[in-house]
């Protein structure tokens, strides 16, 4: 396999602009504006050029690129610290009980509360892969690439670990959590809310929504449909998340309900699995399949690799070496491919 997964830099703006256009809205993490998309590069580039200090808030862009034909076919995110100059906002889901002794009745009432309590986490988001890459379980190499990078760099990450997904859109590009909830106060659809946010950040969601208790009973029946849920095309992600140990603890993102899963970060998966070697020997494509990873900050490398253990190191595919870009006696951290 050629793909690599490999640190962003600001030539492969054109690429993460071009794939930004066909994410289909609501992916605020990409969005199609070419300024918004250099501060991030230009952001990531600082986070890679730090060495060492105490945790900060900063963001690191990662890419798949083929490297047969140097396109860049996806793109991930890792945010080491959310809500330093903004709080981080998200509607927690719970339940108000209360009994008539005169009716002999009790009514359990769902309520979406505004919360601040995942501030201070880390964060896994971003991933896009290129609709015709979507085999060969790239889009599991590039998701699991950034536990990989976050064990290789464990002192830059907080002990807890979220990762929100888009929210359910509809045919026409709108929301129905947006239009059932959040659109009333702000007089704007969705469309124009998702390019806002996307650029901005929604910060002025959190300014301008009741700060008060929402009774979901009072939304309309598609609006509280879409609580909790993920877009169809994020399932698949979802479901890559509780492999790793992820969980949905009844927090959902502001902007359009979808859910934010949790995990304590030395429990993902990927990350309390992988284990460090030094490449021994290199050969033809015997031993297990695992994702490679090498190199720290911009020298950091992850691909598809056969590996197999050889007494105190392990034995490398050729094939895998010459992506990563090492030879022996370099030091891999490696995890079986699930």
């Amino acid at each position: 396999m050629t793909f690599v997964v490999r640190p962003a830099t600001e030539a492969d703006l054109p690429h993460l602009y071009e794939m930004a256009k066909l994410t289909g809205g609501g992916f605020t993490n990409l969005p199609p504006d070419r300024k918004a998309l250099s501060a991030k590069l230009a952001r990531s580039r600082e986070a890679f050029r730090r060495e060492g200090g105490p945790m900060a808030d900063e963001l690191f862009v990662l890419v798949l690129e083929n490297t047969a034909t140097h396109e860049v076919r996806g793109t991930c995110q890792l945010f080491t610290m959310v809500g330093q100059q903004h709080p981080f906002y998200s509607y927690r889901i719970g339940t108000l009980t209360q009994h008539s002794r005169e009716l002999d009745r009790t009514f359990r009432a769902e309520m979406l509360t505004l919360a601040t309590d995942l501030e201070g986490s880390s964060e896994v988001g971003g991933l896009f892969l290129h609709p015709g890459e979507r085999a060969g379980g790239l889009g599991m190499l590039l998701a699991r690439a950034r536990y990989l990078f976050i064990a290789a760099h464990r002192a830059r990450f907080a002990p807890r670990i979220l990762a929100e997904l888009r929210g359910i859109i509809d045919e026409a590009g709108g929301s129905p959590f947006w239009d059932g909830l959040a659109g009333r106060f702000f007089g704007m659809n969705f469309q124009a809310a998702d390019e806002f946010n996307a650029i901005n950040g929604h910060q002025f969601i959190a300014d301008l929504m009741p700060k008060h208790p929402i009774y979901t009973a009072m939304l309309s029946d598609s609006a509280r449909a879409a609580i909790g849920k993920p877009h169809p095309s994020g399932r698949a992600a979802m479901r890559m998340l509780e492999n790793e140990g992820f969980a949905f603890e009844n927090y959902v993102d502001i902007f359009d309900g979808g859910p934010t899963m949790t995990a304590r970060t030395d429990a993902v998966r990927s990350i309390r699995d992988a284990r460090q070697a030094r490449v021994v020997a290199l050969d033809g494509e015997g031993g297990e399949q695992a994702l490679i990873a090498t190199g720290t900050l911009s020298d950091f490398r992850c691909a598809y690799g056969n590996v197999r253990e050889c007494g105190d190191g392990v034995i490398l595919a050729q094939s895998c070496a010459d992506v990563l870009g090492i030879g022996e006696d370099a030091m891999i951290s490696h995890v079986g491919r699930l």
